[in-house]
């Protein structure tokens, strides 16, 4: 008989959490999770699930109207914010009960209350019961970051937009992020006036300047409004209950909600990490080598926690390769090299490799090739928004090092096209495939 309660501890059932959990179950451990607020985590309950289903009802405000040029009589519609609201609620809850399911199948015990590390071995939870575990793994994930600014009580985050009463008129959006970009997007479209407020002179850095600048466009064009660098200063609420938003550098905005999607910090604050040994890095992520392991032997961390890559298949990735490792004997790396990402912004972009400006820097020559274009179903719609994709490849090599699209679909064309640069495929092989016409992804093979 085991000395420990479990052979491991979870604290966090999100994405990472849960898939480890279920997988080293599954290799004949015995394992428990403790969750304090919802089991899925950010991804489920408060982030991309939810999120994407705003984004496919914002797409309708377009469709609806387009339908007209495609013979559709479609009379004036209206949009019912709290019916939206209400059917993506009730699907987080179904597939939060999904996830309880898949746990209670392969006998994963879970806690739905706070757990601490107290020791290199034992964990408390929020009633002051004490177990140990041989193993403890931390996926707590992250947490929306807010400024201190007076005023910051009355501005939202990503996880209050979800359940607002109702839709606001008029939406500031701080910072110039994937979160900002997409809300922006999502509001804009159910009618309300958006105005995105940076302390910086960009949006969506990290991602190719082109594609950046097409969506800043686009975005304009679309009635988005733009402060850069715009620091905020305070939220002032008026007697009538809307907001007054104070900005360095330009005028007061009046909205009816803030939101502030300036990043989002590792959830490790109170945990009783750094009183046990595991070390933090500045922004108060895990420290952890190749295979998860911390500075303490015996815990581990997998997803946003360690403030590698913040996107949900990483952190599923992750906590597959921790339970793989340490309980079902294949010790497995993930390998960060050409992890694909999408903004889901309107329209939206899809990006996996290195950039132009990165290209140039670590390969010096390169070739960089592009398609502007108009989709087909804009052409016939009378819309001049215009897509670009765009081919970054390796001039002593041939081999495509990145792709960078914005375009309707693109995330849904670049993941298939992301398993081609993972392969190191080079633009020869891309012009050797045939063209799939008419499609908008006949333009990867078309470029020159």
């Amino acid at each position: 008989m085991s000395k420990f309660d479990y052979d491991l501890f979870v604290i966090g059932a999100g994405s990472g959490g849960v898939r480890a959990s279920r997988v080293a179950a599954s290799h004949g451990a015995r394992v428990a999770v403790a969750e304090e607020h919802r089991v899925g985590g950010t991804c489920v309950i408060r982030g991309c699930v939810p999120k994407k289903l705003l984004v496919y009802g914002a797409h309708f405000a377009e469709d609806l109207h387009d339908a007209r040029q495609f013979g559709w009589d479609v009379p004036d519609c209206r949009f019912d914010w709290a019916r939206l609201r209400d059917n993506v609620l009730a699907e987080v809850t179904r597939l939060e009960g999904l996830y309880g399911q898949t746990l209670d199948n392969h006998k994963v015990t879970v806690f739905k209350t706070r757990a601490t590390v107290i020791g290199p071995q034992k964990v408390r939870l929020a009633d002051g019961k004490e177990l140990t575990a041989e193993r403890i793994l931390i996926a707590t994930g992250g947490w929306p970051f807010v400024p201190d600014f007076p005023g910051s009580e009355h501005a939202i985050t990503s996880n209050e937009v979800f359940h607002l009463d109702a839709l606001p008129k008029r939406v500031v959006i701080a910072g110039g992020g994937y979160i900002a970009n997409e809300f922006a997007g999502i509001f804009n479209e159910f009618g309300s006036k958006v105005t995105i407020v940076n302390r910086g002179d960009a949006i969506l850095r990290g991602y190719d300047e082109q594609i950046r600048d097409r969506l800043l466009q686009i975005s304009m064009t679309k009635g988005i409004e733009f402060r850069f660098n715009a620091p905020f200063q305070s939220i002032e609420k008026q007697d009538d209950g809307s907001l007054l938003v104070h900005l360095g550098n330009c005028e007061p905005i009046p909205a009816d909600a803030v939101l502030v999607a300036t990043g989002r910090v590792p959830n490790t604050g109170g945990l009783g990490l750094e009183e046990v040994g595991v070390e933090l890095d500045a922004h108060g992520a895990v420290k952890v080598d190749e295979t998860n392991q911390s500075s303490v032997l015996s815990i581990y961390a997998v997803g946003d926690v360690t403030n590698r890559i913040q996107l949900t298949p990483v952190a599923i990735r992750e906590g597959q390769a921790f339970a793989d490792s340490v309980f079902g004997g294949k010790p497995t790396v993930v390998d960060y090299v050409n992890v694909p990402s999408a903004v889901f912004s309107h329209p939206p972009i899809g990006a996996v490799g290195m950039t132009e400006a990165e290209a140039r820097n670590k390969l010096g020559t390169i070739r960089v090739y592009t398609s502007d274009f108009r989709a087909m179903k804009n052409v016939l719609a009378g819309r001049n928004e215009r897509a670009l994709y765009k081919m970054v490849v390796n001039e002593a090599t041939d081999q495509v090092v990145g792709l960078h699209m914005i375009g309707p679909d693109a995330p849904e064309i670049l993941q298939a096209a992301a398993v081609a640069v993972k392969a190191g495929l080079t633009k020869a092989d891309f012009d050797a495939t045939v063209a799939l016409h008419p499609s908008m992804a006949e333009e990867l093979v078309l470029l020159k």
